[in-house]
């Protein structure tokens, strides 16, 4: 494999259909819970709290350029400190990969395959991921790469073709009318956004990695822009109130929506196999993350004997919420907590490396490419 092979073009990519995942159905709901009428807003809010984690991880990248975090984190706080918060990590992307498994298999027994077990569901998910995983990071970001038109354009025609249905006054006022638990609310929105830690280890192999930025921004806005279009439908189209009581708002907006002359009454067969594609892209990433992230820590230089060694640990912690509501409540509590690993980490390794000097070197020989 050729050092520094990967495109800000590639790069983008993965940012963006990694953080396009199963949260995609319940947004509108989270953001209408808090803020009534401003769910719009309160989403933006969310985004931009969501892009800081994303801006301190790139900056981190760029300065240690030849290291993912795993790696530069032991040089700035040491050895050991750095192996047990990096051990959280790990902790905390496995059962990342574990919930959206879960929330996957919720939805296919519920929408699609009623009469399937949810086991069945999630083990074939994650069984699909543990293979691919295996690959070298060339195929990782070509398959990001691959994917996101098929999630985007999708996304966005559904949004389109459903605003003829909606109510500007659903989105009034702006602001919303009642306000519940903003900050949390808040914080579960960002924590959307906090799978863009896989940038960590894509800054290494980009062929410019000052241009992580530029990746940066367009991964976070492509991202941003379709969940926030999907509220703003959502809203418009069902209204606060009746949201409250959707389980998956997301899915019953393509259910109302059609394309013109009738050439499909309903779309949601067509969005369940976008949304599918989501959910695999970020199982990929969430599950790469943290099989190579314990591949760098114990200095291994093959990765791939974790993909089914970590597969029955993540089958049976995705089993452990016994319903639906439980498995949500789990959910933002893993998000809410996680955030202080993907946004507090990052801040804290930042100050140190600015407060002790410490930057990697852009001209060094490529083992540490080899070992990634």
């Amino acid at each position: 494999m050729e050092a520094r092979q990967i495109t800000m073009v590639q790069a983008a990519a993965v940012i963006a259909s990694t953080i396009i995942g199963v949260g995609v159905l319940e947004l509108p709901r989270l953001s209408v819970n808090a803020m009534d009428s401003g769910a719009p807003l309160f989403t933006l809010i969310g985004a931009l709290i969501g892009l800081v984690g994303l801006i301190l991880t790139t900056v981190l990248g760029v300065r240690f350029p030849r290291k993912s975090l795993i790696q530069y984190s032991e040089d700035i706080i040491g050895r050991w400190l750095a192996l047990v918060i990096n051990m959280a990590l790990v902790v905390f992307f496995s059962i990342l990969t574990a919930l959206a498994s879960r929330e996957f298999g919720e939805v296919v027994v519920t929408s699609v395959l009623k009469r399937t077990p949810l086991e069945v569901t999630v083990i074939m998910m994650l069984l699909l991921a543990a293979v691919i995983v295996r690959t070298d990071i060339a195929t990782f970001t070509s398959v990001h790469l691959f994917y996101l038109p098929f999630m985007f354009v999708p996304g966005i025609a559904i949004v389109i073709f459903s605003l003829k249905n909606g109510f500007a006054l659903n989105l009034l006022p702006i602001w919303g009318n009642e306000h519940h638990q903003i900050f949390s609310g808040l914080l579960t929105i960002a924590a959307l956004f906090q799978c863009s830690f896989v940038i960590t280890l894509i800054i290494p192999f980009m062929r410019s990695p000052k241009r992580a930025y530029v990746s940066m921004l367009w991964g976070w806005g492509i991202s941003g822009v379709l969940y926030l279009l999907i509220v703003i439908a959502a809203v418009a189209v069902f209204g606060p109130e009746e949201i409250k009581v959707l389980m998956w708002p997301t899915l019953e907006l393509a259910k109302t929506t059609a394309l013109p002359a009738n050439i499909l009454e309903r779309l949601d067969a067509a969005f369940l196999a976008v949304w599918v594609t989501a959910v695999f892209t970020t199982l990929f990433s969430t599950y790469y993350l943290t099989i190579k992230s314990i591949t760098q820590m114990f200095r291994l230089r093959d990765h791939k004997m974790f993909s089914y060694f970590l597969l029955p640990f993540i089958f049976l912690s995705a089993m452990l919420p016994q319903s639906v509501l439980q498995m949500y409540d789990y959910i933002d509590i893993v998000g809410q907590t996680g955030l202080i690993l993907t946004v507090g980490y990052p801040c804290l390794l930042l100050m140190l490396a600015m407060i002790r000097k410490k930057r990697g070197e852009e001209n060094v020989g490529s083992d540490h490419q080899k070992n990634l």
